[in-house]
């Protein structure tokens, strides 16, 4: 009881800040500094355009940006994340605020907080390594593809049409916009997207997305462009902390949506930590304590009217390339977007929807490798293959399926790619000490089997085919000394062959069992089946003396000389 109490306090102890993380924030406090309000300038475009994009309003992901922000940021795994709203969290979100309501989406961030608690105390940070490429990119596209798609309505100056998905949504604008073209809109956001995308390719250092937001509201307030449609008035600070929106009776609905919330929140914060890491040198994150920090920070933004919130890898790779070090960087990105909230609400509400949507249509353009994409594509059609259907689940369907769907297809691929690994090839054998003829003879009666590789179920019946299908023989030898895996399939379909050749009067001999095979092939009696009467033999050349014994009590081997007499377990072979 006390070694368990004691393992748990050790687990705790484990997730929470560290004195280290309050150092490093101490070795180079200015660059850190510098670093956070360069993120905080490109963060602000993204925080309102995300909140916007949601359904809750600008208001919501800035208090989103603040809230999750910093306390990913203090209690996260790793020094360099930035943590806020997020695109690939936006397409989440908007079928559960079209079927709930935001009260919905605040209830399920909270519920997606307390399961990524969960998670983090049950150590499954590090499984997510276990994603493939493939899945990863594809679900990348596919979210650059629907962040796109989504700010269609915004960018052509049109109301979002009904409807919870994106294609049909984006087809409904185009229609209303054929309409009632509205030019300024489309102008304001194919300017800013422009700006941002060539800019960032000359002076990637600039933060030109947010110089081009405050470009496009000068422009529509001088002008008093009224097509031009702005955020709308934001609160001059955070609401209190609330949980007035909590319906006890509709957890069970929601428990669905959370778990989908709570998935993405780990995939997306590791991969964006996993980023972080591969773009520094000495950087490395604890995925547990990431997704500790991730559930603490979804379960606090609902509580002030956030959506749920993820490790950005845009703002994250940003915080790296402006020399962040420590904690102390994204910490400070949330206290000047708080700053922000309280002093300058009056003017970011006058920023225009579509300068927003040419900030995150720039942002979903730059989300896609090309090159990266290229690479995986051409490395194998598998690949090629588990790509292409993420992404196109991700646009068609959502982004948890997508994830599933990738996974599934790439576990059978991979089952399929080593079962073709596994051979079962006929082999001669060992003469031995025998004469010619005596081989000869030997060859007529028996025939060696080598399995090589894995024995299971992706494998097994193929092996049972070729087994059950060998020609006129006494004697079968199966040589098991390179069988790598074996499962509970491949230890029936063995025990399922050697019974059927037994009935047609052959008999089966194995030769190399690995000790730790034996288990296995023990759960389903194959192993009592072979140990009968001494069929299983350490070596081949052990397992062909026994055939050899067996053909000359059957009268097919004449005796040699020298024969030493038989015990009765090989008199029990006849």
């Amino acid at each position: 009881m006390t070694s368990g109490i004691s393992g748990a306090k050790a687990r705790l102890t484990a997730l929470l800040p560290a004195r280290a993380d309050l150092a490093d924030m101490r070795r180079a406090p200015r660059r850190d500094l510098l670093a956070g309000l360069t993120v905080a300038i490109v963060a602000l475009p993204l925080a309102l355009g995300f909140g916007v994009s949601s359904g809750l309003g600008a208001e919501a992901g800035l208090a989103t940006a603040v809230v999750a922000g910093a306390l990913a940021a203090l209690f996260g795994g790793s020094n360099l994340q930035v943590s806020g709203p997020t695109g690939a969290m936006t397409v989440v979100l908007v079928p559960i605020v079209g079927k709930y309501g935001p009260t919905g989406v605040l209830t399920v961030g909270l519920m997606a907080g307390l399961m990524l608690v969960a998670l983090a105390a049950l150590r499954a940070g590090t499984y997510m390594q276990y994603v493939p490429a493939p899945v990863v990119e594809g679900f990348t596209l596919g979210i650059a593809c629907v962040i796109g798609l989504q700010q269609v309505p915004n960018a052509l100056g049109v109301p979002k049409p009904e409807g919870d998905r994106v294609l049909v949504v984006t087809w409904r604008a185009v229609e209303a916009f054929a309409r009632h073209p509205n030019w300024t809109a489309v102008g304001f956001a194919g300017a800013v997207a422009v700006v941002m995308l060539i800019g960032a390719r000359r002076w990637p250092t600039v933060p030109f997305s947010i110089l081009a937001v405050i470009a496009a509201t000068v422009v529509s307030q001088c002008a008093r462009l009224d097509a031009a449609k702005p955020i709308g008035d934001l609160p001059s600070g955070l609401p209190a902390p609330s949980l007035g929106f909590l319906d006890l009776g509709s957890l069970g609905t929601l428990l669905g949506p959370a778990v989908a919330v709570a998935a993405l929140a780990a995939l997306e914060s590791l991969l964006s930590a996993s980023v972080a890491d591969g773009m520094t040198v000495g950087q490395k994150h604890d995925p547990d304590r990431e997704l500790f920090g991730q559930g603490l920070a979804n379960i606090a933004a609902p509580l002030f009217g956030g959506v749920p919130a993820t490790g950005a890898i845009a703002r994250t790779a940003v915080n790296v390339r402006t020399g962040a070090g420590s904690r102390l960087a994204a910490l400070t990105h949330a206290a000047v977007l708080a700053v922000i909230v309280f002093a300058a609400a009056p003017l970011v509400s006058k920023i225009p929807l579509a300068a927003l949507a040419g900030v995150l249509l720039a942002t979903a353009i730059r989300m896609v490798e090309v090159g990266s994409l290229w690479a995986m594509a051409k490395a194998t059609r598998s690949d090629a293959l588990i790509l292409v259907l993420t992404a196109a689940a991700t646009l068609v369907l959502d982004l948890v399926y997508a994830v599933i769907i990738g996974l599934v297809v790439a576990g059978a691929l991979a089952l399929r790619a080593v079962a073709k690994q596994a051979r079962f090839d006929q082999v001669p054998l060992d003469r031995g000490d025998h004469s010619a003829e005596e081989h000869a003879l030997l060859a007529e009666h028996i025939v060696a089997y080598r399995i090589d590789g894995p024995l299971f179920f992706a494998a097994a019946h193929r092996f049972l085919l070729e087994l059950t299908d060998v020609a006129d023989v006494r004697v079968v030898i199966l040589r098991m000394s390179r069988v790598s895996t074996m499962d509970a399939t491949g230890a029936l379909v063995l025990k399922d062959a050697v019974e059927k050749l037994t009935r047609r009067g052959i008999l089966v001999l194995a030769s190399g069992i690995r000790p730790g095979q034996h288990q296995v092939l023990d759960s389903v009696g194959a192993l009592e089946l072979l140990r009968h009467d001494g069929r299983e033999y350490a070596t081949t050349p052990e397992a062909i003396r026994g055939a050899c014994d067996y053909l000359e009590l059957a009268g097919l081997l004449p005796a040699p000389p020298h024969h030493k007499p038989r015990t009765s377990s090989e008199e029990a072979l006849r």
